[in-house]
């Protein structure tokens, strides 16, 4: 692997159907570094990753891979070299565990191309570093979320790419796990001097984990620089309008980003006291929407 691959979007503008999600954006990841795209809900982090993968097309501006448009390039020629795992990937109903990150392998086969030792290598090696050996002949669709969550990301290292995008990698994960894998990204940053992007919510394991850390709002970048630039309180109450205390980490020494709601620590309503009573919201007059109207995925 090599850290000499150059990815960048210039001026880019994204959107569906006639709603545009990000306007004018630049960015520049910087190679062999890891990463982390932060902001609120619907602010166009999974739009980025998935431009900058080709999977949208811009409606303005660019992507380049090493100088290239991303857009124009051969799809198979891109997967050597880019990887992206998509935010809540779909797996071929009954497939087994080692067939789908056996499918990792593809973008290194030809049409008439035989598996070969080093695919093997390379599916064993995924899977042993992401602790799924074990799960390897177990259909995908019997495992819990966290399982399929570290499949797939195995998948995505048997693809070994120089360049790794991953959309929110550690959902589904409890604490111990999300650790776990933010671990394994690093070695493989490490390593191999692959460049890994990623958008996490957590912005304390972002900060802690990321060389580069990039805040998005309104599908525009914000503040982008180290973590000790980007998580700073000014930040966190423009991006997600909330109040906060940010302190070192005594652990990584990188910022601790602590939210103040209103009901923090030391402003607390002391016993016997009143509390100012929250008006009732007004009711509607309006029917109640038939029960089959409403998306059958709406809780899924």
């Amino acid at each position: 692997m090599t850290a000499s691959h150059e990815l960048a979007a210039e001026r880019l503008t994204v959107g569906y159907a006639d709603r545009t999600v990000i306007h004018g954006l630049d960015l520049a990841v910087p190679p062999g570094r890891i990463t982390a795209i932060v902001g609120p809900n619907a602010c166009g982090k999974s739009t980025l990753l998935r431009s900058m993968s080709r999977l949208l097309a811009p409606r303005e501006g660019r992507v380049l891979l090493d100088g290239k448009l991303v857009h124009r390039m051969p799809a198979k020629q891109l997967a050597r070299t880019l990887g992206l795992l998509p935010q809540s990937p779909v797996a071929p109903e009954g497939i087994t565990v080692s067939d789908l990150v056996g499918r990792g392998r593809q973008p290194h086969q030809g049409i008439f191309s035989r598996w070969t030792h080093d695919d093997d290598v390379a599916v064993a090696a995924a899977l042993d570093a992401t602790g799924t050996t074990d799960l390897a002949d177990r259909p995908v669709d019997e495992l819990s979320g966290g399982q399929r969550q570290k499949v797939w990301i195995a998948m995505a290292l048997a693809q070994q790419t120089d360049l790794l995008l991953l959309d929110e990698p550690t959902t589904f994960l409890d604490v111990a796990h999300q650790v776990e894998v933010l671990d394994l990204l690093t070695d493989l940053n490490r390593s191999r001097g692959a460049t890994v992007v990623m958008v996490l919510h957590d912005l304390n394991l972002a900060a802690r984990y990321a060389d580069h850390l990039v805040a998005i709002a309104d599908g525009t970048v914000h503040a982008c620089g180290t973590p000790q630039e980007v998580l700073t309180e000014d930040v966190v109450r423009v991006v997600f309008g909330i109040d906060s205390q940010v302190i070192s980490d005594p652990t990584s020494g990188k910022p601790l980003m602590l939210p103040m709601g209103r009901h923090h620590t030391g402003d607390r309503t002391p016993a016997g006291a009143s509390v100012p009573a929250v008006p009732a919201a007004p009711v509607s007059a309006a029917p109640a929407t038939p029960a089959s109207t409403v998306p059958a995925t709406l809780w899924l």
